[in-house]
């Protein structure tokens, strides 16, 4: 038993470590502010590597989703985090926005949506059902907490070294340190039962239950899918926007320069936000769960035009990437609740396809506001919007009934 345990730990460390790789995304803030500010983009150029990095994440999590539920996760998991460490080294070599877009926007994301959404269902399997919200929680924060050492690299390596250099650095890094954790992963055997519970200690194994679950074509016709599908979208946009524009959106607000430190914590916070979020909502449940980081995170996007202090806009990331946070991890365990194990990855995928939509509603429309009107102020209305309408439609939500197969 304790050697099954140990199993189980080490493909869970092993899953927060190549996630901790796979965060370069959350540090664009920084990057597109040097691209503005030194390069001369605009605010929509410097915006479309990352929205086109968010797409490529969420085609890449469709495909990987689909595939490694029937190959295993272990040759998606090595070539995403390949494909992550040679698009930061190819964006070393690109100077132009569509350059940025095929090196960074193309490859980085899809290698980021091959590898993220391959871990997350492998650690899953190790673990009974009734820790799966704090296991999704405890994996993804990895992802989160990757920018809080990562932004203050890359901002001192930009200034130092210069943004290409950056750019090889990170690559190089990510490969060296991706590679070897990604071939710990792998899913567990067929006849394994998890131990039970809210502990990693349970003395005694679970009884097997007959599994249940739903293919892929049967849960896109079931409503409760359509309604997580926009609330997915809805919600994370907000979150995507800010932390993609925090280091501009402190500048112009209140002035402050040193955005990176925004980013760690808004990297801290998200990483926080997954952990508590996963716990709570096997706790109190995944809806309920969800609607508390929507009223989070519409409230500060009301309040967001107001942060004209540093003290203020700490608060607004703090807010922003705790809300964000527990998206990330409740909305993957409400897939598996809903709609079983047996296909999460391809089930989950499809989800995931909604990211794409965030990051265009989210980082773009943000960048088009802000050339067009100066500011970031009807962006945030833009937002608390469709958070409000992200909790109007969860209480329309009810579980999905289970069916045994055969």
């Amino acid at each position: 038993m304790k050697n099954i345990q140990n199993k189980a730990l080490t493909k869970l460390g092993a899953g927060v470590g190549i996630n901790l790789t796979l965060g370069v995304l959350y540090i664009w803030s920084i990057v597109s502010k040097n691209l503005v500010a030194v390069q001369g983009w605009t605010n929509q150029e410097a915006s479309m590597p990352y929205t086109i990095a968010i797409l490529g994440w969420s085609l890449g999590a469709l495909i990987a989703g689909s595939l490694q539920d029937r190959f295993g996760p272990r040759r998606f998991v090595l070539t995403g985090v390949s494909l992550v460490g040679l698009g930061l080294f190819a964006s070393g070599f690109s100077n132009t926005p569509k350059g940025m877009i095929l090196t960074f926007g193309l490859l980085v994301g899809l290698g980021v949506g091959f590898a993220y959404s391959s871990v997350t269902p492998a650690v899953m399997k190790w673990f009974h059902r009734d820790s799966k919200g704090l296991v999704t929680g405890l994996v993804v924060a990895g992802f989160a907490l990757a920018s809080a050492y990562l932004a203050p690299t890359a901002y001192y390596l930009i200034n130092g070294l210069g943004l290409s250099t950056t750019f090889w650095i990170l690559g190089i890094f990510s490969l060296l340190s991706g590679i070897p954790l990604a071939l710990i992963i792998k899913n567990p055997p067929k006849d394994y039962i998890p131990s039970s519970a809210l502990t990693l200690i349970q003395k005694e194994p679970a009884k097997p239950k007959q599994p249940w679950f739903y293919k892929w074509y049967e849960m896109v016709r079931t409503r409760q899918f359509r309604v997580l599908w926009l609330m997915y979208a809805f919600s994370a946009s907000a979150g995507l926007m800010i932390i993609s524009n925090i280091s501009s959106i402190a500048a112009e607000q209140a002035g402050y320069k040193t955005g990176f430190v925004l980013v760690i914590v808004l990297a801290l916070f998200n990483s926080l936000g997954r952990i508590i979020s996963g716990s709570l909502s096997d706790r109190i449940g995944r809806i309920t769960t969800l609607q508390i980081a929507f009223c989070i995170q519409g409230v500060n996007m009301v309040l967001f035009v107001l942060y004209q202090s540093t003290s203020l806009m700490l608060v607004g990331a703090a807010l922003s990437g705790l809300a964000y946070g527990s998206l990330l991890s409740v909305f993957p365990t409400v897939i598996s609740d809903y709609y079983g194990m047996r296909d999460f990855g391809i089930n989950y995928g499809i989800l995931f396809t909604s990211f794409g939509l965030a990051g265009f509603i989210g980082p773009l429309l943000a960048a088009f506001i802000r050339d067009y009107t100066g500011n970031y102020g009807f962006a945030y209305i833009v937002s608390a919007i469709l958070l409000a309408a992200c909790f109007f439609l969860s209480k329309s939500i009810v579980p999905v009934t289970g069916r045994l197969k055969q």
